[in-house]
């Protein structure tokens, strides 16, 4: 490994220091994406029981934090789902679940690439810290 001028150094600090925003950046919205695609996940498992109940059959319906609801399947089979931008329309039951299994999908995507980003950047950022080591170890030799 090369040795770094007082420059260099200051250089490769700097950036040590962005890569660890960046990282850190990365890792919120990972946990942001993985929190929503739980969400979805669970929306879509309330439209599979309401597919799958009877008019008058009870399901649980979630309502949020952990807690369900008991609710009767009527025999109206829509669903209101949002659209973007706080926006939300009420669909068919059949294109409801096909538009979260699409949202499903996308998150799933968005997920991987995040994993990835976050897996180069934080190689990218222990090469560097490694390097640094390096050269604060030889400067103190």
């Amino acid at each position: 490994m090369r040795t770094m001028n007082d420059d260099e150094l200051r250089q490769a600090l700097t950036i040590l220091d962005s890569y660890r925003s960046q990282l850190e950046a990365l890792t919120r919205q990972a946990r942001l994406l993985q929190a929503t695609y739980e969400e979805t996940m669970g929306a879509r498992m309330t439209l599979n029981a309401f597919e799958a109940a009877a008019e008058g059959d009870e399901i649980l319906v979630p309502i949020g934090a952990s807690s369900f609801v008991n609710a009767k399947v009527t025999g109206k089979r829509t669903a209101v789902v949002g659209i973007g931008n706080r926006l939300s329309v009420e669909k068919d039951i059949t294109e409801a679940a096909a538009q979260m299994d699409a949202a499903l999908s996308e998150l799933s995507e968005a997920l991987k690439k995040s994993s990835s980003a976050l897996n180069e950047m934080e190689l990218a950022a222990g090469n560097l810290q490694a390097a640094i080591q390096s050269e604060y170890q030889r400067r103190q030799q």
